[in-house]
């Protein structure tokens, strides 16, 4: 993997020559591609859209094989007679090395060949995913360590492919292949709860389950050696010149943290995690002992337990999750020209409205599971508003040579303050409160509910930092946008004017977006 891939870009992000970090070194010349340059893409449409089919493919299975596990939760509580905090775990370690690995991806994303990394990643994915099924009950740490391996391929692969689909497409383009990509988030978390109680029914068996999406995995990542290109850096940006950039990584990261709109809008992110972590891991349990609850189904006792719930979940969560991405990302279109700072407002609206449907949900199902369920609709379908928005607000605040990296460290973030610790402490209050009193079916229900209350709490809180990033915004985006594409000046003479610095916030000691015109460089070219 050599860090300079194919022909240098004439368009270079760097904070090398002794300028300050962060500078755009070029002349004016340099900066105005040939005219018979603007009409030639890096890489052609056809091949372009062929590449997002591919990553949407392997998005699909990624997160059909990481909620498989909550499809079939009760049949390995029983398997290996573990608590719910214990079974949380199982999720936990697989998103803490997620999130470990993830800043380690993200500096490899930004500099070395990105196509590389995801075939290295995803090998290391197919294995383990499928090793997980092999474990017997005696060896529950051993699922643990496998689930945690699992990471290792997912973190290659969502931290580099948005940033590749930022570099095939730009403007509405761009924001329809990020809403397609993302909306098989939610279809692939439906699908897996799907696939996994129906394949543990059918075969009796809740270790079959693990090894479906690890035989379509190969088919993804046979895919992605012959269909997918790693393009230029910034090629969409620079008509197919890419850019360069020669930062150290602690460079990346004062920039990041600079961005307000990057920060405000990573604690929405983190906020979104959370939520939709506890709740796509407890759901399916939950409405289960819901109807053990009100007597409407016996209790397990024996594997495999009833798997009703994991299928109709599974079709609300694939059903809401195209819905709401859909209407996301048309909202985001509609309303981008008239009001500047939209795409966080979609967010903010989305976790605060969801609110008050989570809250009504976990009550309701003590009385009717039906209400549940419209409940549960209206909260996915809200908190679906949100995915491929936050993904496409991260592109366009941030530089091209610093996505990967941005990516990363949202992603570690996400995780470590969201879905890696979510499920497992909704497990450990259920424990605790399930303690209190003497075990019985019914109480068993309650813990679980009580606990669950702490998801509508964060969603508020999101909705909050969601609005804050809406105030910065619309400054954030357009700094980037003139570290990328340049700002004409008019000519007035070699040595009538100093360098032009154009700099992020107004703020002349921002030393991160600051955009160099240098004429004394013009004339030298």
């Amino acid at each position: 993997m050599e860090p300079k891939e194919g022909r240098m870009p004439r368009w270079s992000l760097g904070s090398g020559s002794g300028l300050r970090y962060g500078s755009f070194v070029n002349s004016l010349s340099s900066l105005t591609p040939k005219p018979e340059e603007k009409e030639k893409p890096a890489i052609s449409q056809r091949r372009a859209y062929v590449a997002v089919a591919v990553l949407c493919y392997i998005n699909l299975l990624n997160y059909a094989e990481r909620y498989t596990i909550a499809g079939i939760l009760p049949n390995i509580q029983k398997f290996f007679d573990i608590s719910d905090s214990k079974a949380a775990l199982i999720q936990t370690v697989f998103i803490s090395s997620f999130l470990l690995l993830a800043p380690l991806f993200g500096y490899l994303g930004d500099r070395y060949n990105r196509k590389y990394i995801m075939i290295g990643g995803l090998s290391v994915w197919l294995v383990t995913a499928a090793g997980s099924s092999l474990v017997t009950e005696s060896y529950f740490w051993l699922l643990m360590l496998l689930r945690a391996m699992v990471g290792i391929g997912e973190a290659s692969y969502s931290t580099i492919a948005p940033t590749i689909i930022g570099d095939l497409f730009v403007g509405t383009q761009r924001s329809a292949m990020i809403c397609v990509f993302y909306i098989f988030i939610p279809v692939g978390s439906g699908l897996g709860y799907i696939t996994g109680a129906g394949v543990a029914n059918l075969t009796g068996d809740w270790r079959w389950a693990l090894r479906i999406t690890p035989i379509l995995g190969g088919v993804g990542l046979a895919l992605l050696v012959f269909l997918c290109p790693n393009p230029p850096r910034g090629a969409a940006e620079t008509h197919g010149e890419g850019v360069t950039g020669k930062s150290s990584y602690l460079e990346d990261v004062k920039y990041l943290l600079k961005n307000k709109s990057y920060v405000w809008s990573t604690l929405g992110v983190t906020a979104t995690a959370f939520l939709t972590g506890a709740l796509a891991f407890w759901t399916p349990t939950f409405l289960s002992r819901a109807h053990v609850s009100q007597g409407l189904r016996p209790p397990c006792v024996k594997e495999p337990c009833n798997s009703t719930d994991s299928y109709i979940f599974g079709a609300v969560t694939v059903v809401t999750g195209i819905l709401g991405a859909c209407l996301g990302s048309g909202l985001s279109r509609w309303f981008g020209d008239k009001v500047p700072n939209v795409d966080p407002l979609i967010c903010a609206v989305g976790l605060l409205g969801s609110s008050p449907c989570l809250f009504f949900t976990i009550f309701a199902a003590s009385k009717s599971i039906p209400t549940a369920y419209v409940f549960i609709f209206l909260a996915e379908v809200l908190i679906s508003l949100n995915w491929a928005v936050m993904a496409d607000i991260l592109l366009y605040i941030v530089v091209p040579t610093r996505r990967a990296s941005a990516e990363a460290l949202q992603i570690c973030f996400l995780h470590l303050l969201g879905d890696a610790g979510s499920p497992y402490l909704v497990g450990v209050i259920s424990d605790a409160i399930r303690k209190s009193k003497p075990e019985t079916q019914d109480w068993s229900f309650s813990s679980l509910k009580y606990s669950l209350l702490v998801c509508p709490v964060v969603g508020f809180l999101g909705g909050l930092f969601f609005f804050l990033t809406s105030i910065y915004i619309t400054e954030d985006r357009m700094a980037a946008s003139r570290l990328i594409e340049g700002v004409s000046q008019p000519q007035q003479g070699a040595n009538s004017e100093p360098p032009i610095e154009l700099s992020n916030g107004g703020e002349s000691n921002n030393t991160n977006n600051v955009f160099v015109l240098s004429q004394h460089a013009a004339a030298a070219s």
